[in-house]
């Protein structure tokens, strides 16, 4: 079977880094004094963050953590 080399594997494999980045788009958050964030976690949906936000309430408590969307700006995606 004849295989199409007219492409360039670089610009795949770029393409495939940057599809891979957004796949991760919600984060969970964590608040720390001055107003930063650490990022605890990442999930490709939702639904998943929100899961995983409750059981990070209900392990620790005193720690007030929030759902972002996290798009990761190393790179333009186009």
């Amino acid at each position: 079977m004849l295989q199409n080399t007219d492409y360039k594997s670089s610009t795949s494999t770029t393409q495939a880094i940057a599809y891979k980045k957004r796949l991760n788009a919600w984060a969970i958050a964590r608040l720390v004094p001055d107003t930063e964030r650490v990022i605890v976690a990442r999930f490709r949906s939702r639904s998943d963050a929100d899961g995983y936000l409750r059981h990070l309430r209900q392990e620790i408590p005193n720690s007030t953590f929030e759902v972002v969307v996290d798009y990761q700006n190393d790179e333009s995606v186009v």
